[in-house]
This record gives structure tokens, C-alpha cells and sequence, in this order.
């Protein structure tokens, strides 16, 4: 029997759920230096304005183990990315782009104007997946980063949603 559908499907985006933020925090642990840890998740994610989606595998099983997640806080028609995480076995498949491009959705049906995000200049990938939806760097922070691949140095970006 052949599943390729299974496995080139794209995942499914949606609000995450109390029940995944141990899994959420795992993922976060596996992916910077500084792992959020679930109530640390579960804090921001009762604060308002902030949005924590997940991303999974579409699947006829119902699978709800996360791939990633993002979250997200807006106030006052701006928004921020609090943080991007995609499991390192799920990275380089499309995650981190389904997730910023449902993001940016929900952000632009919320009448929301602009998002920023800080990201490791270092991280080419990131950088690179960031500039093809639309984001450009405004500034940049010498020496943010401390356990970063380069120097630190983290670059402020902005898309515009309107």
C-alpha cells in the first residue's frame, strides 16, 4: 500500500492546546539554548493578545503530535514574534513557512498593520525564509545573542500587513 500522500501533505496550522505545551516546550528545548519550559508556555499563552499556534502532521489518524509552533503577541495594530520552534527532524520541510504564512493571516484578518521579529543574523535559513514573505531588516542588536553561531549580532525585521 502506498501512503506518499501521508507524507507530502502539508501540515495542519491551529491554536495550540494545554494539553500540547509539554510538547511545545520539549521542541523549544531542542531547538535554542534557553528552553521555555511548559508553564513558562502556559503563562503567555493566558495573556492576552498573545497567539500560540502549533503546526502537525495532517493525518487520517489524528495525530497531535506537534512539528512546531509560533507565537505570536499583538497589541495596538503591531505584532511580534515571540518565538518560532520546528522539531529538528521536521526542519527543512515547509513547517516554519506554514506557520508564519498562517500567522501573518490571522494577524492581517485581525486588521493588524505590521509584525516584527528578531532573528540570529547567523541563521541563514531563518533569515532567508523571512525575507520570502516579505520581511525586511529595520536595525540590528550587536551582541544579542550570546550562545549564537556568529557574533550575536540579531537582526530586527518587519513585514508590513497592510
Amino acid at each position: 500500500m502506498n501512503f506518499w500522500w501521508f507524507w507530502t501533505s502539508p501540515p495542519v496550522v491551529e491554536e495550540a492546546l494545554d494539553e500540547d505545551l509539554p510538547k511545545l516546550a520539549e521542541i523549544h528545548g531542542l531547538s535554542f539554548p534557553h528552553q521555555w519550559d511548559e508553564d513558562e508556555l502556559s503563562r503567555l499563552k493566558g495573556q492576552d493578545g498573545v497567539m500560540i499556534l502549533e503546526a502537525r502532521r495532517a493525518s487520517p489518524y489524528g495525530t497531535r503530535n506537534p512539528l512546531g509552533f509560533i507565537i505570536i503577541r499583538s497589541v495596538a495594530g503591531e505584532a511580534e514574534v515571540l518565538t518560532i520552534a520546528v522539531h529538528p527532524r521536521s526542519r527543512g520541510r515547509g513547517v516554519g513557512k506554514k506557520l508564519m504564512q498562517e500567522a501573518i493571516f490571522r494577524l492581517y484578518s485581525d486588521r493588524c498593520e505590521c509584525l516584527f521579529l528578531e532573528v540570529d543574523s547567523a541563521n541563514d535559513p531563518a533569515v532567508l525564509l523571512y525575507k520570502s514573505l516579505g520581511f525586511r531588516q529595520i536595525g540590528e542588536r550587536k551582541g544579542y545573542y550570546r550562545n549564537g553561531k556568529g557574533d550575536g549580532t540579531a537582526l530586527v525585521m518587519r513585514v508590513d500587513l497592510r
